[in-house]
């Protein structure tokens, strides 16, 4: 089998810039390049492009154009929302999140709780899933937001939403959720949804990085995070980003127009590639629930090595993947996702996920599945410690 020159498997770190994206951004670079809030016709042609992405991101998500604030990526979004949340209810300070949610909103609650706000960090079953009506105890009388996550970024578990939200109202109480991994991945409409607050980044979806937006729901009360000129009609200060707002709208059509491949083929590409992984390769197992998950997201448990090895050797047979979120690489700390999950420290830190697009092909798949099993076999050879390969705690 030849070798492609990358294998790309870490699409939930990011993706690449679908080409389409690239040629509707690059006017805005080379051209039009005024500032979209200008009083002259230069500018204000400008501001005319900015209007139709937010549209077209507007009806990725079946949303009003108001109510889309553009931020500089889900982070931005995600701290936004509570801020919000805290600063316009100063009679209640409680957040209700969950122990697995990513590290933008883990480490904000976090700092919240160093200011004197009660957080808590609602714990996942072992297969990853929530049990609602524990979680629908959690909320009290001075819960301020509740903020979860929709699609969990390292295991591809989907929570409930709609049920979730339909707890808040019950509640009287607002609700966020971090959307950057579904959409694309999955319909989004925060009609059905009935969420106060929706996160996406735009490099998830084949656009840039730098780039995201903060769904909004008309008639609820905002405070700003980031305060400046009143751009973003006063909800996020700060010259807008337009070519990468332009891209952004580029690549909520064809996500829109792409969702049907996304839901089938990608999905029938994980799934070979899993089946593949824990048929072929004795002391592995899946990390988390088959089901409800997005279709492009698998995270494997190797027993008996370490994920660095094991991303070091792929590394050199040039296919990508991950131990867990780009956003915590570099630590030395077992995964807080697995960890919240039950796994042990060893589970978590043998553990690879693997993350598709609408560009990954069987070839690729199918080159992994070559490599793979011969570079666990090395690694548990040069292992110091001998293991009959067991079955994963």
């Amino acid at each position: 089998m030849n070798s492609p020159a990358l294998c790309y498997f870490d699409n939930n770190a990011t993706t690449r810039v679908a080409p389409e994206v690239v040629d509707a951004m690059l006017p805005f670079l080379r051209e039009h390049w005024g500032n979209p809030s200008s009083t002259y016709a230069f500018g204000r042609q400008v501001g005319g492009h900015l209007d139709e992405a937010r549209a077209r991101v507007a009806a990725l998500i079946n949303a009003e154009p108001r109510e889309i604030v553009f931020t500089s990526c889900g982070t931005e979004s995600n701290n936004s929302a509570i801020h919000s949340a805290l600063a316009t209810q100063p009679d209640k300070r409680h957040v209700l999140t969950t122990a697995v949610e990513h590290s933008a909103n883990i480490k904000y609650c976090a700092l919240l709780q160093k200011q004197g706000c009660p957080v808590t960090f609602q714990p996942v079953e072992p297969d990853g899933l929530l049990d609602l009506q524990r979680f629908e105890q959690a909320i009290r009388p001075d819960t301020a937001l509740v903020s979860v996550m929709w699609a969990n970024n390292e295991t591809g578990i989907v929570f409930p939403i709609r049920e979730i939200a339909a707890i808040c109202r019950r509640q009287g109480v607002l609700l966020h959720t971090d959307a950057v991994q579904a959409a694309g991945k999955l319909k989004v409409d925060v009609r059905e949804l009935d969420v106060d607050f929706l996160s996406l980044s735009a490099h998830k979806l084949h656009a840039p990085k730098g780039i995201g937006l903060l769904y909004v729901k008309r008639r609820v009360k905002y405070q700003p995070y980031v305060i400046g000129g009143g751009q973003e009609r006063g909800r996020r200060g700060g010259t807008e980003n337009v070519a990468n707002i332009v891209a952004f709208g580029r690549a909520a059509e064809l996500a829109m127009a792409r969702l049907p491949d996304e839901e089938t083929r990608v999905r029938a590409l994980r799934d070979r590639l899993e089946e593949g992984i824990l048929g072929g390769i004795p002391g592995t197992t899946r990390n988390g629930a088959r089901e409800p998950r997005l279709p492009n997201t698998c995270n494997i448990a190797f027993a008996g090595v370490e994920a660095e090895g094991i991303l070091m050797l792929l590394d050199h047979a040039g296919i990508c993947a991950s131990s867990g979120s780009a956003c915590t690489t570099g630590s030395l700390d077992p995964s807080h996702v697995l960890t919240a999950m039950g796994c042990s420290a060893a589970r978590a830190r043998g553990s690879i996920r693997f993350s598709l697009s609408i560009y990954n092909t069987e070839a690729e798949v199918d080159y992994v599945l070559k490599h793979l099993p011969g570079i666990i076999a090395r690694l548990r050879a040069s292992s110091p410690v001998e293991e009959n390969i067991p079955a994963l705690q």
